[in-house]
């Protein structure tokens, strides 16, 4: 009886143990599992925040693209505005210039007029002063658009302004210099109309040198 007892207590410690044994491997298997589920959360997590940073990195550079794009396109206007201005002021300042140019020659006209009447003391005063009226009103009218004549009598010759025909010998003017005007030139605001055409002065040659210049050149 005795024995059958001691088998029946190892059976019930053997179960037990078993038992024991089975409910540490379920609880390590859970522990496991708990700890498999927390890493795959924080590599989701982090996956996630992986995404967002990407995603927040992306709209930046889209950001400062359109940023530089807008600085781009409001210089470009900025620039048209201005550039549309100029050409409006252009526009508005030289609209007449042909119309202008062409009357130029009616001014030289009545200039050789006024001169050849003044010159003639039995011209008719009358017609004089009628052609002194005709000038003044065109020059009034080319002043009111901003026409100029150009000082040119006296000064260093400059070819952006002045058109040489011929030159002539001088001892009262230097080298270079304006000495007469064959055609006034005129400007329309800071822009060239119509060069003056000019007699330039040169130095005056030695008369005595070039001869003795001949005869040496006839030795």
């Amino acid at each position: 009886m005795s024995e059958k007892k001691k088998i029946k207590i190892n059976a019930d410690s053997e179960e037990e143990k078993n038992n024991t044994e089975a409910k540490g491997v379920i609880q390590e298997d859970k522990e496991t599992s708990k700890i498999t589920e927390e890493k795959s959360d924080d590599l989701a997590a982090e996956d996630a925040i992986r995404v967002l940073e990407e995603k927040i990195k992306t709209t930046e550079e889209e950001a400062k693209e359109t940023y530089d794009r807008f600085l781009r396109v409001s210089a470009e206007f900025e620039n048209y505005k201005k550039r549309s201005a100029r050409e409006m002021e252009d526009f508005r300042k030289f609209a007449n210039q042909s119309l202008l140019k062409e009357m130029l020659s009616v001014v030289d006209n009545l200039e050789l007029a006024i001169n050849s009447a003044n010159a003639n003391p039995k011209s008719d005063s009358s017609l004089k002063e009628g052609l002194d009226l005709t000038h003044k009103e065109i020059m009034r009218v080319f002043d009111r658009f901003n026409v100029k004549p150009i000082e040119s009598k006296g000064k260093s010759f400059d070819p952006t302004y002045h058109e040489g025909v011929m030159q002539e010998e001088t001892e009262e003017y230097p080298e270079n210099t304006v000495i007469n005007e064959m055609q006034k030139g005129y400007l329309i605001h800071d822009r060239l109309l119509r060069p003056a055409m000019v007699v330039v002065a040169k130095p005056k040659t030695n008369s005595s040198d070039s001869g003795t210049t001949k005869k040496e050149t006839k030795k």
